[in-house]
């Protein structure tokens, strides 16, 4: 089920309920879906790099999420939720033109209704960390600007698109197609882990990849940020329930739910190939878990959600070591392995278990095989389209202001030379 779009002109004729228990939720998802990105997601990269390189990964971070919120409400939004095609909106509300503390977005209930200005911030912090999340792929060797710059262009032509095309409502392409994503599977996930991947290619491998240790220098901080995101993925899910309603109780559910069994499903991986399960591989899947059940969410029943996050966490062990290997790109923090790889097997489950034999909430005539076709459809598009955009414009940055810092600069480590800090005291 997608998110609707924001606009006073798709409520119904009669007055519509502005009810603030809904308003009181979704301020506090937008709140929770802020904690997922700074500190959450911050110190889960933070802690994955080397210590010479941790304030960078944090910076971009913050960096990356604060330009993005801003470029939401410059001509994002309106070119998301904006009215439009199936493609793309327009720039009616460009800078928040005609959005006021009067105009309304529309929830799932016809006649129930949000501020406008709610909405807005709410998918704000949607696009922000979206943004945020590819960083990880090329981290401790890429330039602070060129990350900015690939921000800006890959947000416009990459996450808008797909944005309105998954969650602008009867409208958008994907969505009338009969494409199911409650929170964020194609939109966020595969959307991010496949432009990681492309940067992982042509920025280039670390130096001495695949020859000595790039150990993470604090898994403590990883397991910190890990748990912030898991507490901040509530608001990201049940939030885009849009109303504090028994939906935002499904999701909610399964969040906690999927997130367990993936944690647990991973440890246990570990434990039968390695003889030991690590919490750095406990962390990565709570990650895996979250990412796998954000599409499925708002559809799935608890023991799908159950099913959906197990896998996941399961073959996205696969994902970091054998796909990795396959692929052959130094994705420092696995960005596609988790959420490329997780993003996609959680896409495809959720037309298998939205089936309501399976405990999910589909129509009584539900297909699982169509719905399968429906899924890969569009997780096609969101790849093929994630891929194109982010090699033109990797490429583009690279003839402006460059991809990669200097060799020299990146054995003494981004924090000195791009940052002129160091996190620790020698």
């Amino acid at each position: 089920m997608a998110l609707l779009a924001g606009s006073a002109g798709a409520q119904e004729a009669a007055a519509p309920i502005v009810d603030k228990g809904d308003v009181a939720w979704m301020l506090t998802s937008t709140l929770l879906v802020l904690l997922m990105t700074v500190p959450g997601l911050a110190l889960f990269y933070g802690g994955l790099v080397r210590s010479k390189n941790v304030l960078s990964v944090l910076m971009q971070v913050l960096a990356v999420f604060s330009l993005i919120v801003l470029l939401w409400v410059a001509y994002g939004y309106t070119l998301a939720f904006g009215g439009g095609g199936a493609f793309i909106g327009t720039f009616d509300k460009l800078f928040l033109s005609g959005v006021t503390k009067e105009t309304l977005s529309a929830t799932f209930t016809a006649g129930v209704s949000l501020p406008e200005y709610v909405f807005v911030a709410f998918q704000s912090t949607f696009a922000g960390i979206t943004g945020a999340l590819i960083v990880g792929a090329f981290a401790e060797r890429i330039k602070f600007r060129a990350v900015l710059l690939f921000s800006v262009l890959w947000f416009t032509f990459a996450y808008l698109p797909i944005a309105h095309m998954v969650w602008y409502g009867p409208d958008g392409w994907l969505f009338a197609k009969g494409a199911i994503d409650f929170a964020g599977g194609t939109v966020v996930h595969i959307n991010a882990g496949v432009a990681g991947l492309v940067g992982a290619y042509l920025v280039g491998r670390r130096i001495g990849y695949g020859r000595e240790a790039l150990k993470p220098h604090n898994v403590t901080f990883t397991m910190i940020g890990a748990s912030l995101l898991w507490v901040g993925w509530f608001g990201f899910n049940a939030g885009s329930n849009l109303e504090a309603t028994a939906g935002a109780a499904l999701a909610f559910l399964n969040t906690l739910l999927a997130t367990a069994a993936a944690a647990l499903a991973w440890s246990l991986v570990e434990a039968v190939v390695k003889g030991k399960p690590s919490m750095l591989g406990g962390a990565s899947g709570v990650v895996a878990g979250l990412v796998a059940i954000t599409p499925a969410c708002g559809t799935v029943g608890p023991l799908g959600a159950i099913a959906i996050g197990g896998t996941a966490g399961a073959l996205c062990v696969w994902g970091v070591t054998g796909l990795k290997r396959l692929l052959r790109a130094d994705d420092a923090l696995d960005v596609f392995g988790v959420h490329g790889l997780g993003g996609i097997i959680g896409a495809l489950l959720t037309g298998v278990f939205t089936a309501p034999s399976l405990g999910g909430t589909g129509a009584a005539d539900f297909s699982i095989a169509h719905q399968l076709g429906v899924q890969a459809l569009s997780v096609g598009v969101t790849v093929v389209w994630s891929a194109v955009v982010s090699v033109i414009a990797f490429l583009v940055v690279r003839a402006v202001v460059g991809l990669r810092v200097a060799e020299d600069s990146e054995r003494e480590g981004l924090d000195i030379t791009s940052h002129g800090e160091s996190a620790y005291e020698s």
